[in-house]
């Protein structure tokens, strides 16, 4: 997966509990295209099992996911128009799907063709004829997509492995750990969590238990002179933020709106709050750095 966000994102610190009687156990890495760092209360050899197990379940990921491994099931998806997806893959484009019309189709993973275009000069113009979330044709048998059409999941798939990370730690019996694959997830807590804006640095500190955050910048990668981000409806609209986090249980609904939210107004992100499980909240960072909270709306 794409490295979208992480050298700004968010920087994590655990806060100590005194009733916490294990060391924690620590592993830091990449996976997905991004960072990865988990922070195990637990003792150190059930930690370093956990360990293992979690490196394992991150490769099975990306043997789904990955849009760098040509033998991906997603690689495969967009190179044949055809998949008969695993179980995995069908709860990721159920997670996609609440996220596009939570958003009012801003979060659209057809994006791809846009972004090849984008990354390779052309005239972009061409690949948005491709664009539809709505065009594919999805059963629990097959994924089918309309000729020229191709998928990326680079603004849900490093929140859907956080929350795969955190359901196997969850059923191991921990009750304290810090999962971090390109976005956050707690078990227990609190853990501290601090946002960060590339122009304007940090912004805010969350203290985070038993939820989950993921954090978008459009300026912190570029295609071209555009923004990484891409409006999936309007070539020439920009995003409105220069940060945007939100916090709700998932952390793959949390990665998905993060990055729609984007391209949102302050009004339209509340709407959209409020159509997303967990009582989500987002913070959003003005261009010119000033801090905006945003709570779920009855409105729309």
């Amino acid at each position: 997966m794409m490295n979208r966000r992480r050298f700004l994102s968010i920087t994590a610190a655990a806060v100590a509990t005194p009733s916490l009687s294990a060391t924690p156990v620590r592993w830091q890495g990449r996976a997905l295209g991004a960072e990865v760092s988990l922070t195990l209360y637990a003792p150190d050899r059930q930690g370093n099992a956990l360990l293992e197990e979690v490196k394992t379940l991150l490769l099975q990921v990306e043997t789904e996911f990955s849009l760098f491994d040509p033998q991906s099931a997603l690689s495969r998806l967009n190179r044949t128009g055809r998949l008969t997806p695993s179980g995995r893959f069908l709860r990721l484009m159920a997670l996609a799907d609440q996220a596009h019309h939570a958003t009012g189709g801003l979060f659209d993973p057809t994006v791809q063709p846009l972004w090849g275009a984008l990354a390779r000069g052309e005239n972009p113009e061409a690949a948005r004829a491709h664009l539809g979330w709505d065009r594919l044709r999805l059963s629990p048998s097959e994924i089918v997509l309309d000729p020229g059409q191709a998928l990326t999941f680079n603004g849900i798939a490093q929140g859907f492995a956080t929350d795969l990370v955190r359901d196997h730690l969850t059923r191991a019996g921990l009750t304290h750990a810090l999962i971090n694959v390109g976005e956050f997830a707690a078990i227990g807590g609190p853990f501290r969590l601090g946002m960060a804006d590339p122009e304007h640095g940090l912004m805010s500190v969350l203290h985070l238990t038993d939820r989950a955050v993921a954090t978008s910048s459009p300026n912190a990668q570029k295609i071209g002179k555009s923004a990484h981000i891409l409006h999936p409806k309007a070539q020439k609209k920009s995003p409105l933020w220069s940060t945007v986090s939100v916090t709700c249980d998932s952390a793959a609904l949390a990665d998905a709106a993060s990055t729609a939210f984007c391209l949102m107004s302050e009004e339209e992100i509340g709407i959209a709050l409020g159509k997303l499980d967990g009582t989500p909240r987002a913070s959003l960072v003005t261009h010119d750095g000033h801090l905006i909270r945003v709570h779920r709306s009855s409105g729309g």
